[in-house]
């Protein structure tokens, strides 16, 4: 045994506890560093070669293990802006170099160019959307940019082009016989027999424009198209521009233009309504004076003994972003000031085969290697990755007691190899008193 090698496999175990201790030191310094994953130190034998009757003391060399695939406590937040991922996956994040990088760190915030940053300075990417939803780039970051709160602050308005119409005519409706007393004439004796309902929509400068609807039971007619066969019932569907109706008087009629569009409407003797392919259940409304054409489908029936009736329209009148939401999805909505949202981004999310390989760079985040493996992309809730929360932060998964007693036998080992390290010392001493 050399006393010169109990020395330094002291030293060697001395070191190896020095690097102990400062992993704990790191986690006890992050323990409340959002999405901070723990680092410990493994400890792994250096053995020399001995002989039968003399044994050569190796040593003690360390490496460091991070937990980064163990998920940290989420807790929620007042801000919209604060993200966590539940589940697997990393957010992809650029830094002031535009190195694409990964992280857990979710506590982004607004800066002075809208972008969201979070506390390290990284910012969040995502893909844009466009006419449709964007699609992912599984295996790289082409295409993504950085997400912007703000967008663009000018109005925004889509005009009205597509509808739907629903609803039932009652049955017991009177039949209009007199054709100037139809809605459809536009006169001050237009019948009060008839059924009124007014939908909203919106023109190319993204005002609204009002349009009432009326549905007036007739006889069933032999001009012209001819009505389908199995016609039992026919109704008049007459569209009027709601600013243009009387100023004066207990009715709307006469209003000031003629009707928009006038159709007519079939039922067979069940009160389901009938097309073919003369008769469509799709109308075109085009309007000259708004510059609108609509399609708007109808889907009604002539059952009971009720009116009812409800359309919907898509287009957007102007509006100015004021805010966004963030959906599970990872989908970023910018929200108007009358309320309605629209998805202007969609948030990926990035994972590597061996999470705990990564490696960890400042600022809590990380980059593949060759270790880790090559990251694959993909959106929240697909192929296996976790879903995002909007309003809170995942916590470090450091455990403060675990770390406390790691000091605590760091420290005592520390001791123990000194005094090997100074046992070995005295005896040195003692073979140079020998000569002396």
């Amino acid at each position: 045994m050399s006393i010169f090698g109990s020395m330094k496999t002291a030293v060697s175990g001395m070191n190896a506890q020095a690097n102990r201790l400062s992993t704990v030191a790191d986690n006890i310094a992050n323990a409340n560093t959002t999405g901070y994953k723990a680092v410990s130190t493994a400890f792994s034998s250096l053995v020399l070669p001995s002989t039968a009757g003399n044994y050569n003391s190796g040593g003690v060399q360390t490496s460091i293990r991070q937990a980064v695939s163990d998920q940290g406590d989420i807790s929620y937040t007042t801000s919209g802006y604060d993200l966590a991922i539940s589940g697997d996956g990393f957010f992809i994040v650029q830094g002031a170099d535009g190195t694409p990088v990964l992280t857990r760190a979710g506590d982004f915030t607004k800066d002075d160019e809208g972008n969201l940053v979070n506390s390290a300075g990284f910012t969040l990417m995502g893909y844009p959307y466009g006419s449709s939803a964007p699609a992912v780039v599984v295996n790289g970051f082409d295409g993504l940019v950085p997400i912007n709160v703000l967008g663009d602050q000018k109005l925004e308005a889509v005009p009205t082009a597509n509808g739907t119409w629903t609803g039932n005519l009652k049955p017991s409706s009177p039949i209009e016989t007199t054709a100037a007393d139809l809605p459809s004439a536009n006169n001050a004796t237009a019948t009060s027999d008839t059924q009124k309902y007014s939908i909203v929509t919106y023109d190319k400068l993204g005002s609204k424009v009002m349009y009432d609807i009326y549905f007036t039971k007739v006889p069933v007619t032999a001009v012209a198209p001819l009505p389908p066969t199995g016609t039992a019932y026919e109704w008049e569907m007459a569209v009027f521009r709601n600013a243009d109706k009387a100023a004066t008087g207990t009715s709307s009629f006469p209003y000031s233009s003629a009707a928009v569009d006038v159709k007519r409407v079939y039922f067979d003797s069940a009160g389901q309504m009938l097309t073919d392919a003369t008769h469509t259940s799709t109308t075109d409304i085009i309007d000259p004076v708004t510059g609108l054409t609509i399609n708007m489908s109808l889907d009604l029936s002539q059952v009971g003994d009720s009116w009812s009736g409800t359309g919907n329209v898509d287009g957007q009148g102007a509006n100015s972003p004021v805010d966004i939401t963030i959906d599970a999805d990872g989908v970023v909505y910018s929200k108007y000031d009358d309320g309605s949202t629209k998805p202007v981004f969609q948030i990926p999310l990035a994972n590597v085969p061996s999470p705990d390989l990564l490696t960890l760079m400042s600022g809590n985040v990380y980059s593949a290697n060759g270790r880790s493996g090559v990251t694959v992309t993909g959106f929240p809730q697909t192929s296996g990755f976790g879903k995002i929360q909007s309003g809170a932060l995942e916590g470090s998964n450091v455990d403060m007691a675990g770390e406390l007693t790691e000091m605590i036998e760091s420290q005592r080992s520390y001791t123990a190899n000194s005094k090997v390290f100074q046992t070995g010392s005295d005896l040195m001493d003692v073979l140079v008193n020998l000569k002396r």
